[in-house]
């Protein structure tokens, strides 16, 4: 509607009834099409940035070409009984898709709508998502990848699949969550203070009260990838937090990752992963633009509409990487509409052309003034 009443500037929208077709005719098939589509446009955009920006944790750059993908799933609530809605696992009643995100970029690559009772951990998922992301990277920069996630893909398939990526051309990198069991509360208990080292903070400074070790040899990993590590951090929680029996005794909460990174000190890959946590700004900014309510009884039309929200947050990252500088290059979609799409201006007509008459005490004049001619300036398709 918002589009459909400047229509002198967007151009004519369709109706409503167009829109509810458009996504009902969207089948396996249109979805096929519709993401070869969405790699085409991303190698170009790619291409215009000179290959995507570094991906950074602990203060600098992880490393020169590799590109990070977050996979991880998140609830999207349901208020009616919609075709797949459940009960989710955290009491609530909705939806429960899988996406993955590109750190570099802050694009959504892929996205599966699931019913609310889909299992956090299934493999089948995780594989089919994590394939569909990797497809739609331009192939050039395929050739060394970082997969990060949490405990939930940390499954025999995954990590056996992921493994199996590798070749001599590409270099397939994890860090994923790796769930404390008794193993590991005992490999815990037989390491000696001094294999304690501190942790490292977001800026790449030194954590206080967080500490730092490798139980790898202590642990006995039969039938996981050979190159695995398994990594572990201590940190004092929180007041309130809840412990277990095991943590209570010292006073520790102890979180662990396995990876496959063979290069660098355990600090520096631990920090490395806790940089996943950006892939729920991700998640919220893609709720933000759409992803939050889905609008259809049915299951197919709510897998097209996700299709179309992870399109709108890949527009905002593009918008951000080529036009946008400061602040706004980092903002979230509801700043960014207050501050730039929402504008209040003034179309007018004169020497055979429409000029867009942005009013000059506007804060962010100047940045939207920009951000326009960058765009413009943004060479057609050869």
């Amino acid at each position: 509607d918002v589009l459909r009443h400047q229509h002198e500037v967007f151009g004519p929208v369709a109706s409503d009834t167009t829109v509810w077709r458009a996504l009902d005719e969207i089948g396996a098939t249109q979805l096929r099409r519709i993401a070869a589509a969405r790699a085409k446009v991303r190698a170009r955009m790619w291409h215009l940035l000179g290959g995507p920006p570094a991906a950074r944790a602990a203060g600098r750059d992880i490393g020169d070409g590799v590109v990070v993908l977050d996979v991880d799933s998140t609830i999207v609530l349901a208020h009616s009984d919609k075709d797949g809605a459940a009960p989710t696992y955290k009491h609530t009643y909705g939806f429960h898709p899988i996406l993955v995100t590109c750190d570099n970029t802050g694009e959504m690559l892929a996205i599966a709508l699931r019913p609310g009772n889909a299992g956090a951990n299934t493999a089948v998922d995780h594989l089919d998502v994590l394939a569909d992301a990797i497809a739609q990277l331009p192939a050039a920069h395929r050739r060394h990848l970082l997969i990060r996630g949490d405990s939930a893909a940390a499954t025999h398939k995954v990590l056996d699949w992921l493994t199996s990526l590798n070749t001599r051309r590409r270099r397939v990198e994890y860090s994923i969550g790796w769930s404390i069991t008794d193993a590991e509360r005992a490999a815990i208990t037989a390491l000696p203070a001094p294999a304690w080292t501190p942790a490292l903070a977001a800026d790449g400074g030194v954590r206080e009260g967080a500490q730092i070790a490798e139980l790898t040899g202590l642990l006995t990993m039969t039938g996981w990838p050979e190159d695995a590590r398994v990594i572990v951090r201590r940190e004092r929680p929180h007041p309130g937090a809840q412990l277990s029996l095991f943590e209570e005794r010292d006073g520790w909460r102890y979180t662990a990752i396995i990876t496959n990174t063979q290069a660098g000190a355990p600090q520096w890959i631990e920090a490395r992963h806790r940089a996943h946590a950006r892939v729920e700004d991700r998640i919220r900014c893609a709720k933000d633009t759409g992803l939050r309510r889905l609008p259809s009884r049915e299951f197919a039309i709510n897998q097209a509409w996700c299709v179309a929200a992870t399109i709108a947050a890949d527009l905002i990252a593009w918008l951000q990487l080529h036009a946008l500088d400061g602040d706004l290059a980092t903002a979230e979609p509801k700043r960014l509409r207050y501050r730039l799409l929402h504008t209040a201006a003034r179309l007018t007509h004169g020497q055979r052309r429409r000029w867009l008459r942005i009013p000059a005490t506007w804060p962010w004049a100047t940045q939207l003034t920009t951000a326009f001619t960058r765009i413009a300036a943004i060479p057609a398709p050869g």
